[in-house]
């Protein structure tokens, strides 16, 4: 039997991390991962650029049971930590809107960084390689794998979650942390679009492809960044943002001209030009289609100038509160990340291990904490990842 000091089950962002920090401390780390190449989220991510963290890192963007959870990795190993590694790589990097970073280049490079980093640590990696239970073995922990059976003191789990099943996701994880005796948090899709029922796609279908700056509400949360209209429903990052806070039953508000003050700009537009249709003075607020679909939608295709200051002020109040009800999201087909997992109350957060079960830790999208859209779930997993590799 193959025995290793740490056994790392996942070689994606936290996990790759993990193996890094415990190979360097002068432990025998073994990486396994079924997937025939390492770090396949990393390469698909911002477009194959990785947006591999925020600057605007805060426990209010993220969401668990506990956000407060996550601060103790999030301040121990921060965005600039990450930044410095980069750094000294030479691999080039920049902000975009809402703190955001990307790779000037490709996110490949991220990945190869990781990959070298191991293989200079010492740290073996097992790829196209099944993982199977986990059980205790005295003092020790025997993974069960497609290789054989491997033994070492500790697990770190850093199985990612359910999402992108396409990509080899599995709810692997959960099983470990089940059979173990933790317990989960829920698990549904994350940052994912949003479908609607047929009356509803009637006419968002047409607009499909139709783009709009707006704010997108659901209860006391709000997002202030595009919308895309699908064929299936609605999409773009505000729609990915309040998913992770929508739940069935909800209903969704669109601002469509957040910061205007639509009616007062429908008044000058009636002074200016009234004999023009109200859809082309909408259409300075919107985009022209969508114009045209909330004229359709209010019944009505005449001159502006024949509308009152009441019929403006209801025309208005489409605009900055218009409610729409999902029926569901396009799920873990398509979500960037699965919100749940491990419950954080059975977990040590300094160090990731599970309270009772030493030498067993879990990392990044396993654990219930869930970041916002925009590298907060790439800096939980280098995080959490760095915190576990630093004792396992």
């Amino acid at each position: 039997m193959k025995q290793v000091d740490v056994i790392v089950l996942g070689a994606g962002a936290a996990g790759m991390m993990a193996a890094v920090e415990a190979a360097r401390r002068g432990r025998q780390v073994l990486v396994i991962d079924h997937a025939a190449k390492a770090g396949e989220k990393i390469r698909i991510s911002g477009g194959g650029r990785c947006n591999f963290t925020n600057l605007g890192v805060t426990a209010d963007r993220f969401l668990s049971q506990n956000p407060r959870f996550a601060l103790s990795a999030l301040k121990r190993f921060t965005a600039w930590d990450f930044i410095a590694r980069l750094d000294a790589a030479g691999i080039g990097w920049h902000e975009k809107t809402l703190g955001q970073l990307f790779c000037d280049g490709s996110a490949k490079e991220v990945v190869a960084l990781f990959v070298a980093d191991m293989a200079q640590a010492g740290a073996e990696l097992w790829l196209g390689c099944t993982v199977g239970p986990r059980h205790r073995d005295g003092a020790g922990h025997i993974v069960e794998t497609g290789r054989g059976p491997v033994r070492a003191s500790s697990v770190i789990v850093a199985t990612g979650g359910k999402s992108i099943p396409k990509m080899g996701a599995t709810g692997l994880g959960y099983q470990i942390a089940e059979a173990a005796g933790l317990p989960l948090v829920e698990t549904r899709p994350g940052l994912v679009p949003l479908t609607f029922a047929a009356q509803e796609l009637d006419w968002i279908t047409p607009l499909a492809g139709v783009a709009v700056d707006a704010r997108v509400s659901c209860g006391r949360t709000g997002f202030d960044e595009a919308v895309l209209f699908t064929h299936r429903g609605l999409s773009g990052p505000a729609i990915l943002q309040i998913s992770s806070y929508w739940r069935e039953g909800q209903a969704i508000t669109l601002d469509l001209c957040p910061g205007v003050d639509a009616a007062q700009a429908l008044r000058a537009a009636r002074q200016d030009n009234g004999r023009a249709l109200l859809r082309s003075h909408l259409a300075r607020l919107v985009p022209e289609k969508l114009a045209r679909q909330i004229e359709t939608d209010l019944g009505t295709a005449l001159p502006i100038g024949t509308y009152g200051n009441a019929a403006l002020e209801r025309v208005a109040g489409r605009l900055r509160d218009w409610p729409l009800m999902p029926v569901g999201s396009e799920g873990y087909r398509t979500a960037e990340v699965t919100l749940g997992g491990v419950d954080t109350a059975a977990l040590d957060a300094r160090t990731m291990e599970a309270k009772g079960v030493p030498g067993l830790y879990f990392v990044g999208e396993v654990v219930d904490v869930t970041g916002w859209l925009g590298g907060y779930n790439f800096q939980w997993a280098w995080s959490s990842g760095w915190a576990a590799g630093q004792v396992a």
